[in-house]
């Protein structure tokens, strides 16, 4: 069963992908494709498939087709596979047809995204299959590349992940240089409670066990457990007993995370499936049969 996208809607609307998807265009044609003007006529057709290279889990489908819709809407744009597949080398997973001067315009951004955004669904399934048979979920930061967020977080997403919060305004999360300057958890928690001006959950970071007793004390809905060990997170689940939801972070490796899964723990986060992906091997080749 593919994971559920249905919440990656909204960040696909054209409403918010059009502002990104246009900044990148523009700069990357400058005054426009000097040599396909030079070498192709106007009105010279082509096919061409963008093919996966090595494996992976497609993501950015429709990133890819707004970027060719933005340059030509001309241009015919056909899904081969689903977003959320996994796919093996050599499958052809989108086929364009339309002008030649078209589709090579828009082809090194499209390629781009769709490596990129492939990447992190490819990575995060991976984390997520390393905790399946435990309650523990996935939960991505904002760690991720300046001006992609929307898009890759929408990749965490097709990669079975969920999203924490997406910007400052989001969620209140007191961390430690919050509770540094408030002087302590509870005068912090004090603040933020007073002060939100809607129902909504306040989460607490903290390093050790007092901590954690502190913060619940004080009224914490949840409270992020920063760079503790799988014995600390275990202790720290039985203290807890379900009293508020618990977030492990902080040194979250591949191979930590059926450990942690073992924990108990309700959420375990990582910036590493945003800034270690990477890029998937994908290339767009002119069919010429």
């Amino acid at each position: 069963m593919q994971p559920e996208t249905r919440l990656s809607v909204d960040a696909m609307h054209p409403l918010l992908l059009d502002p990104i998807l246009s900044a990148f265009l523009r700069e990357d044609l400058g005054w426009g494709d000097l040599t396909s003007s030079l070498v192709l006529p106007a009105d010279v057709p082509c096919r061409a498939d963008a093919v996966f290279r090595e494996p992976g889990t497609v993501a950015g489908l429709a990133v890819f087709r707004r970027v060719f819709h933005l340059i030509d809407p001309a241009i015919r744009v056909e899904d081969r596979v689903g977003e959320g597949d996994e796919v093996t080398a050599s499958t052809a997973v989108v086929r364009l047809e339309g002008p030649a001067r078209s589709v090579l315009a828009g082809e090194r951004v499209a390629l781009n995204l769709l490596q990129r955004m492939s990447a992190v669904a490819t990575l995060t399934r991976a984390y997520v299959r390393r905790l399946e048979g435990s309650r523990t979920r996935l939960l991505d930061t904002r760690k991720t590349t300046p001006g992609l967020r929307t898009l890759e977080r929408h990749a965490v997403r097709v990669g079975g992940g969920r999203n924490h919060r997406f910007c400052l305004s989001d969620a209140v999360l007191i961390k430690d240089n919050h509770i540094a300057v408030c002087g302590s958890i509870a005068e912090a928690v004090r603040r933020a409670r007073e002060g939100l001006p809607l129902a909504a959950p306040i989460e607490v970071e903290v390093e050790t066990l007092p901590e954690l007793e502190e913060a619940i004390a004080a009224g914490a809905d949840m409270v992020m457990l920063d760079n503790m060990s799988d014995d600390l997170v275990a202790q720290a689940v039985a203290l807890v007993a379900g009293r508020v939801l618990l977030e492990a972070s902080g040194g979250v490796t591949l191979e930590r995370l059926a450990s942690l899964g073992r924990t108990g723990v309700d959420h375990v986060s990582t910036g590493a499936i945003t800034r270690q992906a990477g890029f998937l091997d994908i290339a767009l080749d002119v069919v010429t049969s």
